[in-house]
């Protein structure tokens, strides 16, 4: 229930957790990471955003430099409400610990999505408004986040792509802007795309967001017709902006033996 107690401790539960986050360390290009999960009605989502965090955590040494947002009841007590608000404030309170020229900030957004690009936002009784690309791009431009990846796991996420994409960006995306992606129902552990491209891909395989998708890309298309999906394939999107490669394999290189 969405009781005064619950409400009155979201402030002071976000306000812990950005200010929990360790700050940047000169002379290592630190990644941070913001997981974003709107809409309560699927336990999908939720257990989505904590696999991703916990590889970014593992792979990338992400561990302290995060925050999950999250709408479902199992985790009110453990992460803030994902809400558009939440949002801004996580990317502006990152922003302030981050090096702006060294480091990067990992966002990764998980939700049913429409084909006017909205993702599906709610958590009830609560009032929830979804987030645009356009309000994304103009928090972490309002920050000063200059080095950006961006993952958007929904159904015709690809048109996430355009307002997004920039030299300094890489926008993954699990499907283009006419296809629904898979894998996002009451019986999904996880979406196909987050199953390929974060919990087999990035988690043991690679380090490289582009080889990851690009392996994904194919499991997906496999996946997708043994599952009997008639509605086309999801074709998963990516765009690499130059400044934003050359940074990735800066990180990439800090685990190479």
């Amino acid at each position: 229930m969405l009781t005064q107690e619950v409400m009155e401790a979201q402030p002071q539960l976000l306000a812990d957790k950005l200010t929990a986050i360790a700050p940047q360390r000169a002379g290592v290009v630190d990644l941070y990471t913001i997981t974003f999960a709107p809409e309560a009605d699927e336990d999908v989502f939720r257990r989505e955003a904590g696999m991703v965090s916990s590889v970014m955590a593992q792979r990338f040494d992400a561990a302290g430099r995060g925050i999950e947002l999250i709408n479902h009841v199992e985790t009110l007590g453990q992460w803030p409400w994902a809400t558009p608000l939440n949002l801004r404030r996580s990317i502006t309170a990152i922003a302030g610990k981050m090096d702006q020229n060294e480091d990067i900030l990992f966002v990764y957004l998980t939700s049913h999505g429409g084909q006017d690009g909205q993702l599906a936002a709610g958590f009830w009784p609560m009032q929830v408004d979804s987030v645009t690309p356009q309000q994304l791009k103009r928090w972490l431009d309002e920050a000063g986040v200059r080095h950006r990846v961006i993952a958007v796991s929904a159904c015709y996420s690809g048109s996430w792509i355009a307002p997004l994409a920039s030299a300094d960006t890489l926008v993954l995306t699990a499907a283009d802007a006419d296809n629904t992606s898979y894998g996002c129902g009451r019986k999904s552990e996880l979406t196909f795309f987050g199953r390929a491209m974060f919990d087999e891909q990035l988690r043991s395989k690679t380090r490289s967001f582009e080889a990851a998708h690009h392996s994904a890309r194919e499991l997906i298309r496999q996946r997708e017709v043994a599952a009997g999906k008639d509605d086309g394939y999801s074709n998963p999107q990516i765009s690499m902006g130059a400044n934003i490669r050359v940074k990735l394999a800066q990180l990439e290189a800090r685990f190479k033996p």
